[in-house]
């Protein structure tokens, strides 16, 4: 069983930065897809950003692009996610999510392990 664990979560203001980190335990790293999504409060969760096991390319929500960056360390079995510029439109729950096979996916169906999230809150 894969074990996903967020951190890094908070309170910031606007143009604030925040870095959340996802911690993966058991299953070879190596070989997992993984991506952010999020969820705010009343809404349905959304993707955020995703990151090939093979190549490391990463894809971006719109919203995001050019704020927010992943990045993995296969060693330490660790996925990053790096926020700049951060929004109220940002607060939400943020999860990291793991899925095996070569090719990328921002659907959240097609992911099978899950962490809790990690909660962040941008004030105005």
């Amino acid at each position: 069983q894969v074990t996903l664990v967020e951190s890094g979560g908070g309170l910031v203001q606007a143009g604030g930065s925040l870095r959340l980190s996802c911690a993966v335990s058991e299953g070879t790293f190596s070989n997992y897809n993984m991506a952010w999504f999020r969820q705010a409060p009343g809404k349905e969760r959304e993707f955020v950003a995703v990151i090939s096991h093979v190549t490391s390319t990463t894809t971006y929500a719109d919203s995001v692009k050019g704020r927010f960056t992943i990045s993995r360390d296969n060693a330490k079995n660790m996925v990053y996610l790096q926020m700049n510029d951060l929004q109220p439109e940002d607060t939400a729950v943020y999860r990291c999510a793991a899925r095996s096979g070569y090719i990328t996916s921002i659907e959240i169906s097609l992911y099978p392990y899950w962490g809790q999230g990690t909660q962040v809150t941008v004030s105005s």
